[in-house]
């Protein structure tokens, strides 16, 4: 998997993506602050949501067209309206993209339907997203495929055959580098309904690399997903929560993607390879090992007993697993107490 010459895989360091959403709460200026702020925070990406609201949803007043769950941040709450509030007007994603390339990010975006497809290839993206609630609209995948742009899918609440019917569509249709995002389609989503197990699992069936878009508070999950094997962290971004925003109640500030930056390459960094017998930086702890020491004098000639003999700290004598097979032996020569026993010690 690559975008703009960007390797993403378990050799390199984990790439993060820092997602706007509609954190920029219908301001240029913001939106651009956010940009600048994701950079400082260590972002490799910016990205982007490309709809209207017209694209997302139907502008009508019936009860599906109103989120019902009153355990939702949006509960009761018209699709429409909420999508026109969270909406990055299009006209805004040159100057985001342009503020990304000059800070050294790429920025790219998930597009909603065909519309936004042609739109963002006008712009020249370098890679697209596709949402979890999008996995199972095929035709919108096979559009994205046939760009022949790398792509990034969330699984979210699919099941294995609906994931299997996304990557076969998305290959069919020409796409070559593909990454598959473990996803919980709750907001926020729990560390308990995470199951991050299930990473190395996808990367086997689907034969991609994987990664995770992680909606639960800190990055305690994102660690953990690097240690399984995740190779991008996608996580929404704001300047601050108490700025307020349709996204913002999960999304990390600047201070916590830092530390998502530090901990999640100090994560992939610790998982080096399958690795026995020491690194060579421990090489000089060897000579804290116990080994077998004098303890008392011992004429040359004399049979070395248990009181002679100490196992102890340092380790430059015989190993203590040689104590059974030395003890009777006799000294070869006077052995005075703090001497490391060696061969040569015994006759």
């Amino acid at each position: 998997m690559q975008i703009s010459q960007r390797l993403i895989d378990q050799t390199q360091r984990p790439y993060l993506i820092a997602e706007m959403s509609g954190n920029h709460n219908q301001s240029l200026q913001r939106a651009l602050q956010i940009v600048e702020a994701a950079a400082a925070s260590g972002a490799d990406a910016i990205k982007l949501q490309t709809y209207t609201a017209d694209t997302m949803t139907l502008k009508v007043d019936a009860p599906d067209f109103v989120i019902q769950d009153k355990n939702s941040l949006w509960a009761g709450r018209h699709l429409h309206e909420l999508y026109d509030e969270a909406h990055t007007p299009w006209e805004w994603h040159g100057p985001i993209m342009q503020r990304a390339k000059e800070l050294g990010m790429h920025c790219f975006s998930t597009p909603f339907d065909e519309t936004s497809v042609d739109f963002l290839e006008e712009l020249g993206v370098p890679a697209y997203k596709i949402a979890s609630f999008e996995l199972t609209d095929l035709p919108l995948i096979a559009k994205v495929a046939s760009t022949g742009k790398p792509m990034i899918m969330s699984t979210g609440m699919a099941s294995v055959a609906e994931i299997d019917e996304a990557v076969r569509t998305a290959r069919g249709a020409g796409a070559k580098d593909l990454i598959l995002l473990k996803c919980t389609s709750t907001y926020p989503a729990t560390p308990e309904n995470s199951h991050l197990r299930t990473l190395p699992n996808m990367r086997a069936t689907f034969g991609c690399e994987v990664g995770l878009s992680d909606h639960t508070m800190g990055v305690g999950a994102a660690i953990a997903a690097v240690a399984l094997g995740a190779s991008l962290i996608e996580k929404h971004f704001t300047l601050r929560r108490a700025d307020g925003g349709v996204d913002s109640a999960f999304s990390m500030e600047p201070e916590e993607f830092k530390l998502l930056r530090c901990e999640t390459e100090r994560a992939w960094a610790a998982l080096g390879q399958t690795n026995y017998g020491g690194s060579q930086a421990e090489e000089k702890s060897k000579a804290f090992r116990r080994s077998i020491y004098v303890a008392v004098p011992v004429q040359a000639g004399e049979a070395l007993r248990a009181e002679h003999l100490r196992i102890v700290r340092p380790g430059f004598g015989l190993a203590p697993k040689f104590y059974d097979t030395v003890l009777g032996k006799r000294a070869s020569r006077d052995l005075s107490p703090g001497t490391p026993l060696a061969w040569d010690c015994i006759g």
